[in-house]
């Protein structure tokens, strides 16, 4: 039995292409993977944007671990270690908004009207935005790491502790990719996407153990940081990275919520796409 079928073409000379009414889960993913290079190609055509990349962890690394580091923990340098996961974590997270923001634009420019007509899967643009962007986020990660090593930052956990910790945080970022690809399928124009996205991040990361011990936190706060997805991240990545406490239970936290989190956006997504395109 074939893996595709097609619908039967029209004798018209203007019809549109014949598209797929069923196709294989390996052409899926081999038409996500063919979108995600696509995505990647806008990054070398839009240096700025690498350029950005780049600039956005310096600012964030530098104004939270000297403006703020002496008074958290009455030395920069300890609030400095206490704080590069949380910085990764949340600079990452910050960048999923991307995901919307885009989709939005090209639903905008007409670029899905192009995407409906070609026999690939209709999550494959959405796929390969999402794993497009994964790229980004790993700049992202890289260069927060520079950064603190160049201000003393040194990674107790090693090269391991340090990849798997990496890799623990673009997993949660695939898995919010997919949120933000839902609001930007559902929200009708890029910048109330950017608000939006903003609406559900900031209290997500700023509610968790990302820059403050949930000790010190009031105590109905402690309760909502306990719970944060968020925090068992950058639990997480704090034990990886450091090489301190148990790591197995926030890895194990951080995963579940990464697999709930993509099975209850990722058919939302590709239901709004499907509705709006």
């Amino acid at each position: 039995m074939s893996a595709v079928t097609t619908r039967t073409p029209s004798a018209r000379s203007g019809d549109a292409p014949t598209t797929p009414e069923r196709i294989s889960p390996l052409l899926t993913v081999q038409n996500g993977l063919q979108l995600a290079s696509r995505s990647v190609l806008k990054i070398r055509a839009n240096p700025e944007e690498v350029f950005g990349l780049m600039l956005q962890p310096v600012m964030f690394v530098t104004l939270f671990v000297f403006v703020f580091g002496q008074a958290m923990m009455g030395d920069w340098q300890s609030y400095r270690d206490f704080l590069m996961p949380g910085i990764i974590a949340q600079s990452v997270i910050f960048a999923t908004l991307g995901t919307g923001f885009s989709l939005s634009q090209d639903v905008e420019k007409g670029i899905f009207d192009r995407f409906r007509s070609l026999p690939i899967a209709r999550s494959a643009p959405l796929t390969g935005a999402i794993l497009g962007d994964l790229v980004r986020y790993t700049i992202t990660v890289v260069m927060v790491l520079l950064v603190g090593m160049v201000i003393g930052f040194r990674p107790e956990g090693g090269v391991v502790g340090v990849l798997v910790a990496a890799a623990l945080v673009l997993l949660f970022a695939f898995a919010l990719c997919w949120m933000s690809a839902f609001v930007g399928m559902v929200v009708r124009t890029p910048m109330a996407v950017q608000a939006f996205g903003m609406i559900l991040m900031f209290p997500l990361t700023f509610s968790s153990s990302a820059f403050v011990n949930p000790q010190d936190m009031p105590s109905w706060l402690q309760a909502i940081a306990a719970n944060n997805p968020v925090t068992h991240v950058v639990d997480a990545m704090r034990a990886l990275m450091l090489g301190t406490g148990e790591a197995t239970g926030p890895v194990l936290w951080s995963v579940l919520w990464a697999a709930i989190i993509t099975a209850v956006f990722s058919p939302l997504a590709v239901w709004a796409y499907r509705r709006r395109t």
